[in-house]
């Protein structure tokens, strides 16, 4: 009988903007719903965060609205779920050879703290090894610093996606951002592509690297994703 497949979420641990006061962290239902349904397929799945330890949320991926897509308040009102992003492993730390994918969830905290050397070089490691690397909205910030044993950034020549800068404009968050995703991810020679409409759920698949939108495209990810390790 072959072991259980494994997933790594990615996750951050920076609560707030650099340059204005707001707060921000992890969105929710970008770890919920590739959570739940990846583990409905069978996964099993390990949190981890830049820094380990604490994860904070985004305040307004708690709103009441955000909070009823997909099941997202049924986690949120399970204690012993969220008590996972209490104590969470260092990514640093963690040995890719546990793991069949990664995953990097969103939220505008991972603008800050997902261009790490540590992270940058496990999900080198991931995709170097013939494993699945996966991210959706910002969580794609992740992606920007990782070079691969050719020497090329992971996202050169490859189809992407990441939240827009008119979503980031949309969102009110452009005097905010460090960077813009979009940018970023062509200057590295990625073909970056956008749904018709901002918000829209759009994923992109390009062999082992999937990559999603924005906080609508996470389950979508989880589905292709979840496709890509039963096809192995």
């Amino acid at each position: 009988m072959a072991a259980t497949k494994k997933i790594l979420i990615i996750v951050t641990n920076a609560g707030e903007y650099q340059k204005v006061g707001m707060r921000t962290g992890l969105w929710l239902g970008e770890l919920t719903h590739f959570y739940d349904y990846a583990k409905d397929n069978g996964f099993e799945l390990d949190i981890a965060s830049p820094a380990g330890g604490y994860v904070p949320i985004d305040p307004e991926s708690l709103a009441h609205d955000v909070l009823g897509e997909l099941g997202t308040d049924r986690r949120y009102r399970d204690r012993e779920f969220m008590n996972m992003l209490e104590n969470t492993k260092k990514a640093g730390d963690v040995r890719v050879e546990d793991y069949d994918a990664i995953y990097f969830t969103g939220g505008h905290g991972v603008m800050f703290d997902f261009r790490d050397q540590d992270l940058a070089a496990l999900t080198a490691r991931f995709y170097d090894s013939g494993r699945i690397v996966s991210a959706v909205c910002h969580g794609p910030a992740g992606l920007l610093d990782v070079t691969l044993d050719t020497g090329d950034p992971l996202v050169k020549g490859k189809n992407v996606t990441g939240f827009s800068w008119p979503e980031e404009e949309a969102a009110q968050r452009a005097d905010a951002v460090p960077f813009s995703l979009q940018d970023e991810l062509k200057k590295r020679g990625g073909n970056y592509s956008i749904a018709d409409k901002p918000f829209d759920t759009h994923v992109v698949t390009d062999e082992r690297l999937i990559t999603g939108q924005n906080p609508g495209s996470a389950r979508a990810v989880a589905e292709a994703v979840v496709h890509a390790l039963q096809a192995q």
